[in-house]
């Protein structure tokens, strides 16, 4: 089923990886579920060995990321796998703007004393290159969630760091078509699948991977020890999902460009964040180390809370609705989530999809006239 080396280019991978070989196989991977197996030559037991379906995930997500895959129940159970092979007391460098999900997870092993933390700036690259000298893990996260500031990762990844330590980044926002952090020389690379790479809004799944052999190993183990394995039905979702991926993120990029131009021109929008707009803090960083701008935007309202959450509950084609990178357009209040508090309050962000971008700026605008009244 999976093919050692990758010579073919990432849209055409996201097509061809993970597909049965035999003679006489279906085309597409088969939904197995399956817990345990006959004993005998190769795997005996899910939890432990694998999937048919869990497998064709994973070579997918590692020839397009440039290693080895190990998929998880959820993109948090994947970052949970990472922060697992801390040993305690250990000190860990994250940024100030990352998913709430990873700042809970922080600040409650913080709290038990598992490790320390130290929150920089995901722009402030000199803060990075002196956390690699001395964290255990260095944690990055680029696009950032919901600022959209990017790192320069190359640097940060080139720079001479703790032994031992591990540097992981979330990759989320980007995907494995618009950065690949593990050429840069991250150690790990994390997706939550639940977002892009599924990208149909109905299922959970993560996948973490590395090539460094031992880590996959952990990776592997930890998720065997915690039980965090994808649901039959979630990695065959994931799998026909990615297929489309590239295709998906095309389209949607190049609505979000046309939206974020759009919204930079309106008079009640304070602040646009968007890594392909020329006014976006790191625009020159997102030009250099990315292959394209993304999906999401994040802008700021010039108007109360109260206007912000009516515009949410005034679109019509955008559902107003969490999580992002799905085939439809996704609108909230992102101060309204709880661990969110510190951000603008008025701050929208939208996940574009694949709808048609003059319906989409169209939709937008008429919320935004009619919340104001």
């Amino acid at each position: 089923m999976k093919k050692d080396t990758v010579t073919i280019q990432p849209d055409s991978w996201l097509v061809s990886a993970g597909r049965p070989l035999e003679m006489g196989s279906p085309l597409n991977v088969p939904l197995m579920p399956a817990s345990n197996f006959v004993i005998g030559e190769g795997r005996e037991y899910s939890r432990d060995d694998g999937t048919p379906t869990w497998e064709a995930l994973e070579a997918i997500l590692g020839g397009l990321e440039g290693g080895n895959s190990v998929a998880f129940s959820s993109g948090m159970a994947a970052i949970a796998a990472v922060f697992d092979q801390l040993a305690a007391s250990s000190l860990v460098a994250l940024p100030d703007d990352c998913y709430q999900g990873v700042a809970g997870l922080s600040i409650a092993g913080a709290e038990n004393g598992r490790w320390r933390v130290k929150r920089i700036g995901v722009e402030d690259t000199a803060g990075w290159i002196e956390a690699c000298a001395v964290a255990d893990l260095v944690w990055l996260e680029s696009p950032s969630n919901p600022l959209l500031t990017v790192a320069d990762l190359p640097t940060i990844c080139a720079a001479p760091r703790k032994s031992g330590s591990i540097l992981a980044v979330d990759n989320t926002f980007a995907t494995p078509l618009n950065q690949r952090p593990l050429d840069f020389g991250a150690d790990i690379s994390v997706q939550s699948a639940t977002k892009f790479i599924g990208g149909h809004s109905d299922l959970l799944a993560g996948v973490a991977t590395t090539k460094n052999d031992a880590l996959f190993h952990k990776l592997r183990k930890a998720r065997e020890l915690t039980g965090a394995t994808p649901g039959t039905l979630e990695a065959f979702l994931a799998v026909r999902g990615a297929r489309t991926l590239a295709i998906r993120l095309e389209r949607a990029q190049q609505s979000a460009m046309k939206l974020a131009e759009q919204l930079e021109k309106h008079p009640l929008v304070k602040c646009v964040r968007y890594p392909g707009l020329p006014s976006h803090a790191t625009y020159d960083v997102a030009k250099r180390v990315l292959n394209g701008f993304g999906t999401i935007i994040s802008f700021d309202l010039d108007g109360s809370v109260e206007f912000a959450d009516k515009i949410c509950r005034s679109t019509e084609l955008i559902s107003h609705a969490t999580s992002l990178g799905a085939v439809e357009s996704t609108i909230e209040r992102r101060a309204a989530i709880p661990g969110q508090e510190h951000l603008p309050p008025a701050l929208l962000r939208i996940s574009v999809g694949i709808e048609n971008a003059d319906d989409l700026i169209n939709d937008l605008k008429t919320a935004i006239e009619k919340a104001r009244g």
